[in-house]
């Protein structure tokens, strides 16, 4: 009823892949095509097995892959529609040529998820504060004390690392909703 196994598991290599079976695995491609990927370790030479070879081609071999750093449009971009579509990263994938679904799944989970979460705080936070009544020049409140010295912190470059990006978030809200 079911799918036949792609290997019996036996006496197949795993783990890191050489530069010697990369290259047998792109000189078969390039000679007969992508497809058949059961069948293909046995014909190129390669002791991996089937899907190992696939999602090594599809994720690292293909050509045209784009690979290294995400721009801040793309991040954008993975953001807006994740948020819309959910973790289809194939159907988000097709959106950013180039980039593979794996690699946007795993920068999702490693850094734009958190950023993602932090937006949407900042966000409902700025909607659902009430209206900040505007402060008379002559009133000097702790808060903007505050404010001001954490600005100061800000521009000496000392601690600046000490700042996480989402309390830098937090306090630019703040200092808006203060100003308005």
């Amino acid at each position: 009823m079911g799918r036949t196994p792609c290997c019996s598991g036996e006496g197949l290599k795993k783990g890191a892949w050489t530069e010697d079976e990369d290259k047998k695995l792109v000189d078969y491609i390039a000679e007969h095509g992508e497809g058949g990927w059961r069948n293909l370790p046995q014909k190129a030479g390669l002791l991996r097995c089937g899907k190992s070879c696939r999602l090594r081609w599809a994720n690292y071999l293909r050509p045209g892959i784009k690979r290294g750093e995400f721009s801040v449009e793309e991040e954008e971009t993975v953001i807006r529609l994740q948020s819309t579509l959910g973790n289809k990263w194939s159907s988000i994938a097709k959106q950013l040529p180039g980039r593979t679904d794996n690699e946007i799944k795993n920068h999702w989970n490693t850094r734009l998820k958190r950023l993602a979460a932090e937006r949407r705080v900042i966000r409902n936070a700025a909607q659902n504060s009430p209206e900040v009544p505007a402060v008379n020049s002559d009133t000097y409140t702790e808060a903007d004390n505050s404010s001001e010295k954490l600005q100061e912190i800000e521009n000496s470059g000392k601690s600046k690392s000490s700042i996480s990006p989402s309390s830098k978030l937090l306090n630019e809200v703040a200092a808006t909703l203060r100003a308005s």
